[in-house]
């Protein structure tokens, strides 16, 4: 039965709702996505934020300033029925739902303007109006025409130089997309960014706590909440086949997790999805920690390793007790920059070199500022799943990959992904919900090699190719 069919729908629930787009990436959103979330959050409201894509660091601003956990949505990634599970349990509890765009609001397939539309999401646009005025409002004009089945309520036009200049802008637009908001370019308002987005939240807490409230107070005065909040309600139906329902059991198995400032590019919805099929979850740090929790499993995820590589190399009791669960045979997932601790060395950024876990042959390096991004699938053994890449850095003398990831649109190999003894590596983020099959069978302490093609994984992913 398909999950989006009119008759195949259980339940439904209203919650006020806005998509926050804009013209192209670095416009403002997610500073603006948190200042709402937090002016909200003052006013009382609970606030549910949702990201779009698969983004890390943008969901931990966010988090903090909602003061709610945030997930992840994508069409592709996660699929349809997911995205609208969460959605549903999202608007059950929460009085206002903010669903953050990527990169412009047509890019991509799916789009932000995709995930809109398929789920009835009024759109705000957020767009640097820095040397422009009327062009301004004839971009958001032809933006709010483009397709029939996306719904734009209005513009925040961001940079906005003096009242002359919104005056300019909120007359030229037209009358069913008005002008809901103009900010100043401040730079107490923007968020702090690295090489790879914006910097972690958990580095600079306190500095993102005065940008929140000074982005929320620069909103009160332009009383946009009111104006969000007194739009009509979205419905938020839920799939009628809970595809949670049945999961793979991983009673009795503990899976320790690398969480620290090298290693915190988590989904929450992956941890969710561990912990549903029956895991237990334990943290440690390959930072600060001398030994590893009792475990049956780990799970090294990505992060900035390169900006803790000589704090990585010289805690030689970690690296120690890694190398004697990797003989073990016990299962290992490392992802990008669990990739890159796990090879013999990593040049950082300033051109040294540290030595790393030896796990597999092969050394890693920082480049500049150019990297390697895109949706792909990993056709694993124990089953595809859904997964993305976004690196700025190369790993040379590797072994022969078992396999490639497949890339979403185009024929060319993806990402290498490497087997060895237990470990599973690869520059790959997966998103587990996709194949919880797959994950449970990847961290099962007994392995499960046998290939399973499509039909025999329970995939999450119904989105159109």
């Amino acid at each position: 039965m398909n999950p989006t069919d009119k008759n195949a729908i259980t339940e439904s629930v209203s919650c006020p709702a806005v998509f926050i787009a804009a013209t192209a990436s670095g416009q403002g959103k997610t500073t603006i996505t948190a200042a709402l979330a937090r002016l909200l959050r003052n006013q009382g409201k609970v606030v549910r934020v949702f990201k779009t894509g698969p983004d890390y660091l943008d969901p931990q601003v966010l988090a903090q300033a909602s003061g709610q956990p945030v997930d992840q949505l994508d069409l592709w990634m996660a699929g349809e029925t997911y995205c609208r599970r969460r959605l549903f349990e999202a608007a059950r509890s929460a009085d206002v739902i903010l669903v953050e765009g990527a990169m412009g609001i047509f890019d991509g397939e799916p789009s932000s303007a995709d995930l809109a539309a398929r789920f009835g999401l009024p759109m705000l646009i957020v767009m640097d109006v820095k040397g422009m005025a009327q062009t301004a409002a004839a971009l958001v004009s032809g933006i709010a025409n483009f397709r029939d089945d996306v719904s734009v309520v209005g513009l925040l036009a961001n940079a906005c130089a003096s009242a002359r200049h919104r005056e300019l802008i909120e007359l030229a637009l037209p009358k069913d997309v008005p002008l809901l908001a103009a900010l100043p370019r401040d730079s107490s308002l923007a968020l702090p960014e690295r090489h790879l987005g914006l910097v972690q939240a958990s580095e600079v807490q306190e500095d993102l706590e005065l940008r929140f409230e000074a982005g929320a107070k620069a909103l009160a005065s332009e009383a946009l909440a009111e104006a969000l909040m007194r739009l009509p309600p979205v419905v938020f139906e839920a799939p009628f086949e809970d595809p949670f329902v049945e999961l793979p059991s991983m009673a009795g198995i503990t899976v320790g997790v690398a969480r620290d400032p090298a290693f915190s590019f988590v989904y929450q919805a992956n941890l969710d999805l561990l912990q549903q099929m029956g895991a237990e979850l334990c943290y440690f740090s390959p930072i600060a920690d001398s030994c590893l929790p009792e475990c049956d499993a780990l799970w090294l995820p990505g992060g900035y390793p390169e900006l803790y590589a000589s704090s990585l190399a010289g805690n030689r009791s970690m690296k120690a007790a890694l190398l004697g669960f990797f003989a073990a045979d016990k299962p290992i997932l490392a992802e990008c920059g669990g990739l890159l601790y796990c090879l013999e060395t990593l040049t950082d950024y300033n051109d040294q070199t540290h030595e790393m876990l030896g796990l597999l042959p092969g050394e890693g390096a920082m480049r500049g500022r150019r990297g390697c991004q895109g949706m792909q699938t990993a056709d694993l053994p124990e089953g595809p799943v859904r997964a993305h890449a976004h690196h700025r850095s190369i790993s040379q003398g590797t072994p022969e990959p078992i396999t490639h990831g497949r890339r979403q649109r185009h024929p060319a190999p993806g990402e290498p992904i490497y087997r060895a003894r237990r470990l599973t590596a690869s520059y790959l983020h997966l998103f587990f919900p996709n194949n919880p099959t797959a994950v449970a069978r990847l961290f099962s302490p007994e392995p499960q090699l046998q290939t399973c093609d499509q039909s025999d994984s329970r995939s999450l992913s119904d989105a159109v190719e």
